[in-house]
C-alpha cells in the first residue's frame, strides 16, 4: 500500500510512537492502545522510524487488523489502522472501552477469616489447572478481546468450575482446586486482574527475542497457538484494586465441602515474565523495583485468600527449572514465559528465593507451599527440560513454605532421595503419576511410589498430586478431563492402600 495525502476516516485513540520500532517496544504501545476499542475502532500510529513502513504492514497481516491507510510527510508517518476489519465499523461515533485491568475494580474490603478444613495426611490434590471445555475457553477469548462483559465471563465461568470441581470430588481426592476455569493461564491472568498491567499476544513479543524465526518455530514445533496464548505487560506502577484469586476461593467454597487450594504464580515468576525493558522500564527503574511492588501486591492477596478460606496457597516457580536446566547464560526460552534476561543461576536463585521469603513473611507457614517442575506446555517429554532437584534443593529448602509439592514421577526429575535434604518440618507432595501421558497408570505403580515417598519422609509429612497441572494453557490442554479424572483416582486408589 502506498501514501497517501490524508486519511479519509477519523481515528478514535492516536498515540505517537516516535522513534520506536517494532523490535523497541512499538508493538506493545499498538496493543495498549489497540485492545481497549471495540472492533471496527481506527487507531493512529504516528512514527518517525523507518522501519516501521515494512514492519507495520506485516503486523496487521498477521493479527488480522486492517491496515487502511497510511501518511508520509518528511519523516513524519501516520498509520490508520482498524481493530479487525474495516467493514465491521459502526456508524455512530466508538468511544473506546476501558482496558479490563484498568476497569474500575471492587475496592479491596476488610473481611471476617473464615476458618479452613486442615489438610490431612496423605492429601491426594491436583496441582492447580483443569482441562477448559472449549465453550470455556471461546468465552475467555470474548471477554479478554473485550467483546464480553465480565458478570457473562463469570457466570459461565461458574459453570465450568462446578465441573472441575465434581470431576475432581467423583475421582476421590482430599483437596479440590477450582480448575484454573478463570485464567487464560496458570500465570498470565493477573494481567485482567491488576491496573496498569495488559494482556498481549506472543506474536507481538517475536521482535523482543533473541532470535524470532527460531522463538516462532518453537512455538509451532509444540503447538502454542502464539496468536491466542497471551503475556502480561506493565504499562504503569502496579496496583491491586482488586483480588487476584481470592474470588476463585469463594465461589469454590460454595460448591463444595472439601478443602479448597489456589495458586498463584510466584515472585520470580512474575517479575521474570513481566520485566521486558523495552516497556516496563518506562515505569520502574529496574527489575528490583518491580519485583518489590509484586512481593507487595503478592503479600496483599495472600492475606485475603488465607482469610477467604484457602486450606493451601501454592506459589507456582517453574522458572526456577529454567535457571539451573535451560543452558547458556542469558538464553531465552518459552519457558513459562521467561523471555527476559537471566544473570546466572546463583544470582537468580538467591533472587527467587529472597523473593519468595519476602512473601511468605509473617503467613501461617503450615498454609502455604511452592510447587516446581521442568514445563508443561506440551505432552512431549523430549521437549521439556530434564535434571534432577541437586542444583535446586539447597534453595529450596531455605525458603520458609509450608509444603513443596514437585514434579518426581517422570523420569527428568531425577531420584526422590534428594529430596530428604528439605526441611523436616515441612511437608513433601511428590507427583506420582505424569499428566504428560495419555495412559492412566497401574494402580500397583502408583502405590509402589507413594510407598517410596513414605518411607523417605513419613506419612504425615506426604501429599500426593500430578507431576504438574492439566491444562497449563487455555488453549493447549495437556491431556482431556476423563484422562485428568481417571489419573487422579488412580492416585486416591494408591492412597487408600496406606490408610
Amino acid at each position: 500500500m502506498d501514501p497517501i495525502a490524508h486519511h479519509a476516516h477519523s481515528p478514535d485513540v492516536s498515540f505517537d510512537g516516535g522513534e520506536l520500532d517494532c523490535g523497541n517496544g512499538l508493538l506493545l504501545l499498538i496493543r495498549k492502545h489497540i485492545d481497549p476499542l471495540p472492533r471496527g475502532g481506527l487507531l493512529e500510529i504516528l512514527s518517525s522510524e523507518v522501519s516501521v513502513d515494512e514492519d507495520l504492514p506485516a503486523w496487521c497481516r498477521m493479527t488480522r487488523n486492517e491496515l487502511v491507510s497510511w501518511t508520509k510527510t518528511g519523516r513524519q508517518r501516520s498509520f490508520l489502522v482498524c481493530k479487525g476489519a474495516l467493514a465491521e465499523r459502526t456508524v455512530a461515533p466508538l468511544m473506546p472501552a476501558a482496558p479490563m485491568a484498568m476497569a474500575p475494580a471492587v475496592p479491596a474490603r476488610r473481611r471476617e477469616p473464615v476458618a479452613a478444613p486442615p489438610l490431612p495426611e496423605l492429601a491426594v490434590m491436583g496441582i492447580g489447572s483443569w482441562p477448559r471445555p472449549r465453550w470455556m475457553a471461546d468465552t475467555m477469548h470474548a471477554y479478554v478481546e473485550g467483546r464480553l462483559p465480565e458478570q457473562a465471563f463469570h457466570e459461565t465461568a461458574d459453570d465450568a468450575v462446578r465441573l472441575a470441581i465434581a470431576a475432581q470430588e467423583k475421582a476421590g481426592v482430599d483437596v479440590v482446586t477450582d480448575g484454573e476455569q478463570r485464567r487464560d493461564s496458570y500465570a498470565s491472568f493477573v494481567a485482567t486482574r491488576l491496573d496498569n498491567c495488559q494482556l498481549i499476544p506472543l506474536t507481538d513479543l517475536l521482535p523482543l527475542v533473541d532470535d524470532p524465526e527460531a522463538f516462532e518455530a518453537e512455538l509451532r514445533a509444540l503447538d502454542i497457538p502464539a496468536g491466542e496464548v497471551r503475556h502480561p505487560a506493565v504499562f504503569g506502577p502496579l496496583v491491586r484494586s482488586r483480588p487476584l484469586v481470592a474470588h476463585e476461593v469463594d465461589f469454590a467454597r460454595t460448591v463444595t465441602a472439601k478443602p479448597v487450594k489456589v495458586a498463584l504464580p510466584g515472585p520470580y515468576l512474575l517479575t521474570r515474565t513481566m520485566w521486558m525493558e523495552c516497556i516496563s522500564d518506562q515505569a520502574y527503574a529496574s527489575r528490583e523495583a518491580l519485583a518489590q511492588d509484586i512481593v507487595r501486591v503478592l503479600r496483599e492477596e495472600l492475606a485475603e485468600v488465607l482469610d477467604a478460606g484457602a486450606t493451601l496457597v501454592q506459589f507456582d516457580e517453574p522458572v526456577l527449572s529454567e535457571v539451573v536446566f535451560a543452558g547458556a547464560k542469558n538464553k531465552r526460552s518459552f519457558m513459562c514465559g521467561a523471555l527476559s534476561e537471566s544473570l546466572g543461576p546463583d544470582h537468580e536463585l538467591g533472587f527467587a528465593r529472597d523473593l519468595l521469603n519476602a512473601v511468605l513473611a509473617g503467613f501461617p507457614r503450615e498454609r502455604t507451599a511452592l510447587h516446581v517442575c521442568r514445563g508443561n506446555w506440551t505432552p512431549d517429554e523430549s521437549v521439556a527440560l530434564s535434571g534432577s532437584y541437586a542444583p535446586l534443593v539447597a534453595t529450596l529448602a531455605q525458603v520458609r513454605v509450608g509444603a513443596y509439592l514437585l514434579e518426581m514421577c517422570t523420569p527428568r526429575a531425577g531420584e526422590m532421595e534428594i529430596l530428604r535434604a528439605l526441611p523436616q518440618d515441612a511437608r513433601v507432595g511428590v507427583g506420582v503419576v505424569n499428566q504428560k501421558h495419555a495412559a492412566v497408570e497401574d494402580a500397583d505403580a502408583v502405590a509402589a511410589r507413594i510407598g517410596h515417598a513414605i518411607d523417605l519422609f513419613g506419612r504425615g509429612r506426604v501429599l500426593l498430586h500430578p507431576d504438574c497441572g492439566f491444562a497449563t494453557f487455555a488453549d493447549n490442554p495437556i491431556c482431556a478431563g476423563g484422562t485428568a479424572q481417571d489419573k487422579l483416582a488412580a492416585i486416591a486408589r494408591g492412597a487408600a492402600r496406606f490408610r
